[in-house]
């Protein structure tokens, strides 16, 4: 039986006052995370219970999967700080920038080939908000500021989430709907993604040095924007599962020869530099290098470039060693942990049946794991090599287990209450609400120009494009066959929207904002990604709406 909630405005409005007050406090109030996130669940708690219908009973068990789902999330913010804490305690980030500057002198170059490149293959092989994680501290190494670097490795990273992976986003999606043409719905999704990574170039551009960095960066920007977006779209009318990975990795392999064109082997002209500690006009209010930082810069590194990044460059070994050895990954993916949840209903009909393993995942093939060992390794080669004692002379820094949880233990407070929120919308029919919503009030054209935007939702409210594909793929199905629209073009929309909304996900923000020591600071990270948002999101829209004219 069809669920029938109520799709009029004064239910809308209130299925929408979670997120709008979340935002409003988290952009508007500059509140910490830590703070917002419990009141944005605390209001859809509510809301849910008033006004949908909701018994507590369903709120408890949505809690209870919430908490149970964001064990997932917490299972990489742990093993990432975990991570940066062992290398930062080595000097192997003092080492990689004097590394990098020493291959390249055009800072906008290096912030391009991070926060884009590198951040978009990351996402290839193994996404989970690993790419956020590692990227961050590294553009920071570079000497972008914090918030800055947080922000442009979320958008950076963003467009690669649906087919990145290894296409998990579009298994899932094929494994909730039956997709009527699956070749016609890639290659669109596809081509609106393209969108989104052209965008998500000139936007990191944009904040790093404003409308001179744009011009200066644009040939490198459309070089690597036509690798991506077009390897892709071409590989996804072959094999979708692999279409991102190689689109990543050549995109990647093409920085070198970039590097040599003397337009980005020299350093750039005068610009403003906003993002950069230390720039021409740069921004008030942000955070600023640390008496220890600028100390640390006139020290001579304790290893080489080679040596500073070996844990990610051991990271993608033992990622790619598992992923790409199918034997590996079934043996090790068979072991998968999950929470047994009782059957919820509420008085609208909104039904969730009853599981013996709720949102399972196999431990071994976690990313979370496989950082964990990338981790361990890279201790192992600095203990032996002693590069901690070598480091550790001068800077005398905090130990390793005590700069992880000063970070970690915040950002878990917060990820949970995401997480629980984003279940407790679900469960209760709110996120249904919102989707029919729009479909129910707006005309055909106009549904599907905001196809992405309910995709954005999804991934708002849950940090994951496959969360939201998963929970809204269905609804946008049934709503392009009732209005008569090409389900590809719409499922496409919704794709797209979900892998935008990432950009903005506050748990997504939490993983960056963790590793670059500024945890608190989500919201002035989302002021600077929410202008990408709001400025693809309508392009995407009258892409999708041009699909629709094409394929009608």
């Amino acid at each position: 039986m069809e669920p029938h909630v109520p799709t009029n405005a004064g239910h809308w409005i209130a299925a929408l006052s979670s997120i709008v007050v979340l935002l409003f406090l988290l952009i508007g109030l500059r509140w910490k995370s830590t703070r917002a996130a419990p009141v944005g669940m605390l209001i859809a708690a509510l809301v849910a219970v008033v006004l949908f219908r909701t018994p507590l009973h369903t709120i408890a068990t949505a809690g209870g999967k919430g908490l149970w789902e964001s064990v997932f999330v917490l299972y990489v913010i742990w093993p990432a700080m975990l991570l940066y804490a062992v290398a930062d305690r080595a000097g192997a980030f003092h080492a990689l920038r004097a590394g990098i500057l020493r291959f390249s002198h055009n800072e906008l170059f290096l912030v391009l080939s991070f926060g884009w490149v590198f951040a978009s293959f990351l996402q290839g092989i193994i996404g989970f908000g690993v790419p956020i994680a590692v990227v961050a501290p590294l553009l920071v190494a570079l000497g972008v500021r914090p918030v800055y670097a947080v922000a442009m490795t979320l958008i950076g990273h963003a467009w690669a989430n649906m087919f990145g992976t290894i296409a998990v986003v579009w298994l899932a999606t094929n494994q909730v709907i039956d997709i009527a043409d699956p070749r016609a719905t890639a290659a669109q999704t596809a081509l609106l993604l393209w969108i989104t990574n052209l965008f998500a170039g000139l936007t990191i551009a944009w904040l790093y040095g404003r409308w001179s960095a744009v011009r200066h960066a644009l040939p490198m920007i459309l070089i690597v924007s036509l690798i991506h977006g077009g390897v892709q779209l071409g590989l996804v009318l072959w094999n979708p599962i692999v279409s991102n990975f190689i689109a990543g990795t050549i995109a990647l392999l093409a920085l070198y020869p970039l590097s040599r064109w003397s337009r980005y082997d020299n350093t750039h002209g005068e610009m403003q530099r906003p993002a950069m500690n230390g720039g021409k006009n740069s921004e008030r209010g942000q955070e600023s290098s640390t008496p220890r930082e600028e100390k640390a810069r006139d020290r001579e590194p304790v290893m080489g470039l080679t040596m500073a990044a070996f844990p990610y460059l051991a990271l993608i070994v033992v990622t790619l060693g598992v992923l790409l050895i199918p034997a590996a990954e079934r043996a090790l993916g068979a072991f998968t942990v999950g929470v047994p949840f009782p059957e919820t209903s509420t008085g609208y009909g909104v039904i969730r049946e009853a599981t013996d393993a709720h949102s399972p995942f196999a431990v071994f093939t976690h990313p979370g794991t496989f950082i964990l060992v990338a981790t361990g390794i890279t201790w192992v080669v600095y203990r032996l090599r002693g590069h901690f004692q070598s480091w550790a002379r001068t800077e005398k820094p905090e130990g390793i287990w005590k700069g992880v949880a000063d970070g970690a233990f915040p950002a878990s407070v917060a990820v949970t209450a995401f997480m629980v929120m984003a279940t407790v919308l679900d469960n209760s029919g709110q996120t249904r609400t919102l989707a029919l919503g729009i479909a129910t009030f707006v005309p055909p054209l106009g549904y599907a120009f905001l196809a992405n935007v309910i995709g954005v939702v999804g991934a708002f409210t849950t940090s994951s494009n496959t969360a939201s594909n998963v929970l809204l793929a269905g609804l946008q199905q049934d709503v392009a066959g009732l209005q008569g629209l090409p389900e590809a073009s719409i499922i496409a929309g919704q794709s797209a929207g979900g892998a935008l909304g990432n950009a903005i996900a506050p748990a997504n923000a939490l993983l960056g904002t963790g590793t670059a020591g500024i945890v608190g600071r989500e919201g002035a990270v989302l002021r600077k990604t929410f202008p990408y948002v709001t400025v693809v999101a309508p392009i995407v829209g009258a892409g999708t709406v041009l699909l629709v004219s094409l394929t009608a």
